[in-house]
């Protein structure tokens, strides 16, 4: 299909995009990557009057360290953060998640700060943003806010970021001493995207769970933390035992969704068998 007509305008800074999204009256879409909006815009399920290319905006881009911090740029690509050292190192989930994305090309191209703001529950950033509980920086009118990784999923391709305002940063702190993660994800074997996904950070202190930080995407509308997972394994040696049963209260209360691939049954059992998977294998890495 054709999109409908649009404005083309190319920002050259963030202050420039936040005025012309302030300009548009909340008419507007933010062009990064592509890879989320362009399909959105083809089938006319988006109709801007405007789209604002912020591709060129260089503050927005790049990997830094601010002190136990790693500042991720909201135009760093799925494959730079998927191959940075520091990504790697300090918070493993969210460089796991990035190479999870798509294929080569869609890496290349997708942008971290796309991806989050289009908020599919099926994408694969999400879970490990929740257990790294990140900050998203958040630039409007009237300046720049941090939101929590807590409050940025709203519901279904929703965010706390409004209309007047662009994701410009992830702010992520470094995984504390004695600490595993993992993530892993059933994938769609046509799309790639997770059927279910679900990341988890552990940290063994003296043989036993101190802490443990649960998190899943694909199986309801938004994002989650697991408490009843996280709660079960916190004060256990995470023994294949312990793991198991932490593993079964994975989704209790959650309303998981249903297409034509995997039922909403299908989604509640995959929770269970990937929240085992991923507690263990974070358990093992945090050895």
């Amino acid at each position: 299909m054709v999109p409908t007509a649009f404005d083309y305008q190319r920002a050259s800074s963030v202050g420039e995009a936040v005025t012309l999204l302030a300009e548009s009256g909340g008419n507007a879409k933010i062009l990064a990557g592509g890879h989320s909006l362009i399909p959105t815009l083809k089938l006319r399920l988006a109709r801007p009057a405007t789209l604002i290319d912020i591709g060129r905006v260089d503050e927005l881009k790049g990997i830094s360290e601010d002190g136990d911090t790693i500042v991720i740029g909201a135009l760093a690509t799925h494959d730079e953060v998927a191959t940075s050292d520091v990504v790697q190192a300090k918070a493993p989930n969210v460089a796991a998640a990035a190479a999870a994305i798509g294929d080569l090309q869609v890496r290349n191209c997708g942008t971290i700060g796309g991806a989050l703001v289009h908020a599919d529950p099926a994408s694969d950033y999400p879970a490990a943003i929740l257990t790294d509980e990140a900050e998203m920086v958040v630039q409007g009118p009237g300046g720049s806010r941090t939101v929590s990784a807590a409050d940025f999923f709203v519901d279904i391709f929703a965010t706390a970021v409004q209309e007047d305002e662009l994701l410009t940063a992830v702010r992520v702190s470094a995984r504390a001493a004695g600490t595993g993660s993992a993530y892993l994800k059933f994938p769609n074997p046509a799309s790639g995207y997770a059927v279910v996904g679900c990341a988890a950070n552990v940290t063994m202190d003296g043989g036993k769970c101190a802490s443990a930080k649960v998190a899943f995407n694909g199986v309801a509308n938004v994002a989650f933390r697991d408490a009843g997972v996280e709660d079960a394994i916190t004060g256990t040696g995470a023994d294949a035992a312990a793991i198991a049963a932490a593993a079964e209260c994975a989704g209790n209360g959650q309303e998981c969704m249903s297409d034509t691939f995997a039922s909403a049954e299908f989604r509640a059992h995959l929770a269970k068998v990937y929240a085992g998977r991923a507690l263990a294998a974070a358990v093992a890495d945090a050895s």
